[in-house]
């Protein structure tokens, strides 16, 4: 495809100016999503005299991973979508309308309906959010030298979202009220999706159609089908909500947990099995898992930061500024922060490795990752303690812990996402960057779980809730460390690493 995006290279901080359409879009949105993510564990459990809807903690986390699980589940369906039926750039315009009509829906004060914001949102993801990341790419030719700072740049503008989010909508739920946080949210994404349209030509004809679209008979099947399972989730959705049936979230997370799970190995296996793959590939498959599994594991304590944590930063830390006191969502905050300001000194640190002749396995950089994550539990082990004694803790607590798993997520997200590419078959890897982000969706419902955990009326268990997740996780991570030696040679095929001398005459 040619496209005369391509050749305009000075629109957006020398990038062309589809770059601009897609950061300030990707912003809002993520400003919507990460604002609401925010509130929702601390809206579900205020009490009734908050205008909260009085849940139980197990019930309102285990609601949380499902919903923040279902985000990345449901960008598989909306990237096919996108390449089958009707294009990227009408995939993120829709699933951004989807996504405001949510936030809509969750601000006007009615509980019934708040479930029904939660399904909204989280489809409009799953169509928006795969496809404007597929977006950028297509903005440039295959050998184009800025696609990496491109997406550096748009991983910007996702860090620039969530901070506006977490500190108006934070701010506006609690301490005007919930549902004026969620429509600050919807505001947000109103603002994208205009900003979107006044600029969609910028995009010249980049993923103006479908990649690879399906006959137009085939097309009518395809959107009976999702029109068969859009009324099917409506059905079910209404009968709930009339109690007709009842639906334990947390029994419904487990079996989803396990289903996903499930899923994950039979699509990996039937991969492996029932591709035609080489010895060379079936060995990368090996070191890939690895990957898969560091960053399911990863991402069930990472995501603690809206649950668990959100928790302690409302019930058991000093939020005191003078006379202000601060809300609890502010805390996650730091996590954007820290990505700004430590992003460029990880980029430069692989490269000097690298000039050193030192480059570790991407198993082993996704192990110090999780090690890593997992020692903010360690703090967050002596910080319950004090909040276990009746003590309201310092703030650097938190901060401290943020600062670990956001040093964790650098060392093992983009590893991750490089590895997928690297290591899966060529035919296979779109299949592959699906497959993995399972163990996104498996993190995030098994986080929602452990932090049901967190029992606001039995806090002297809170320690060793933390704990359990730090030795859990350092286990796995020294597990696969150790593997690690061995999988140096998957990632080459079988082959041992070149030696030095040789990697110094072909860098």
């Amino acid at each position: 495809m040619t496209s005369k995006t391509y050749q305009n290279s000075d629109g957006f901080f020398g990038h062309p100016k589809g770059l601009s359409t897609l950061f300030f879009t990707e912003m809002w949105e993520r400003m919507s999503y990460y604002g609401m993510r925010a509130l929702l564990v601390l809206f579900m459990t205020a009490s009734l005299q908050e205008e909260g809807l009085a849940f139980t903690v197990a019930a309102a986390t285990a609601i949380y991973g499902l919903y923040t699980g279902a985000v990345y589940f449901l960008g598989l369906p909306g990237g096919w979508i996108a390449d089958r039926l009707i294009g990227g750039q009408r995939a993120v315009f829709y699933g951004g309308v989807v996504i405001m009509c949510g936030h809509i829906v969750l601000a006007i004060p009615n509980d019934g309906t708040f479930f029904v914001g939660l399904i909204l949102v989280a489809s409009g993801t799953g169509l928006l959010k795969p496809n404007i990341s597929a977006l950028v790419g297509h903005l440039y030719q295959q050998e184009d030298v800025r696609r990496d700072s491109g997406y550096a740049l748009y991983y910007m503008g996702i860090n620039i979202g969530s901070f506006i989010g977490y500190t108006i909508c934070g701010y506006f739920g609690e301490n005007v009220g919930w549902h004026w946080g969620f429509g600050a949210a919807a505001v947000g994404m109103a603002v994208g999706l205009i900003q979107y349209r006044k600029t969609i030509h910028n995009l010249g004809d980049a993923s103006l159609l479908p990649e690879n679209p399906m006959a137009p008979e085939k097309a009518k099947v395809a959107w009976r089908v999702i029109g068969a399972m859009l009324v099917v989730v409506a059905v079910i959705t209404g009968l709930a909500l009339s109690d007709m049936i009842t639906i334990n979230p947390v029994v419904v997370a487990q079996y989803v947990a396990v289903a996903f799970t499930l899923m994950f190995f039979a699509y990996y296996g039937f991969i492996y099995f029932g591709g035609d793959l080489s010895p060379a590939e079936k060995k990368k498959l090996w070191a890939l898992f690895l990957v898969c599994l560091a960053s399911a594991c990863f991402w069930s304590g990472f995501e603690q930061a809206g649950s668990s944590l959100n928790l302690f930063g409302r019930d058991y830390t000093d939020r005191l500024l003078g006379s202000f006191q601060f809300p609890a969502s502010w805390f996650q905050n730091a996590n954007p922060m820290f990505i700004v300001l430590l992003s460029p000194f990880f980029a430069a640190l692989w490269v000097n490795l690298g000039k050193r002749m030192i480059s570790p396995s991407y198993s082993i950089k996704c192990a110090i990752g999780l090690i890593i994550m997992a020692s903010g539990f360690i703090v967050m082990f002596f910080a319950a303690q004090y909040a276990a004694a009746g003590l309201k803790v310092a703030p650097y607590w938190l901060i401290t812990t943020y600062f670990l798993h956001t040093v964790g997520e650098l060392c093992l997200s983009p590893v991750a996402l490089s590895a997928v590419s690297k290591l899966s078959p060529r035919r296979f890897a779109g299949q592959m960057m699906g497959v993995f982000v399972l163990t996104y969706s498996i993190g995030n419902i098994i986080s929602g779980l452990l932090a049901g955990n967190f029992d606001p009326n039995n806090i002297e268990e809170l320690p060793n809730l933390y704990l359990q997740i730090s030795l859990f996780s350092i286990g796995i991570g020294i597990i696969i460390a150790l593997i690690s030696f061995r999988s140096k040679i998957w990632e080459n095929g079988g082959e041992a690493p070149a030696a030095p001398e040789v990697e110094a005459k072909t860098a």
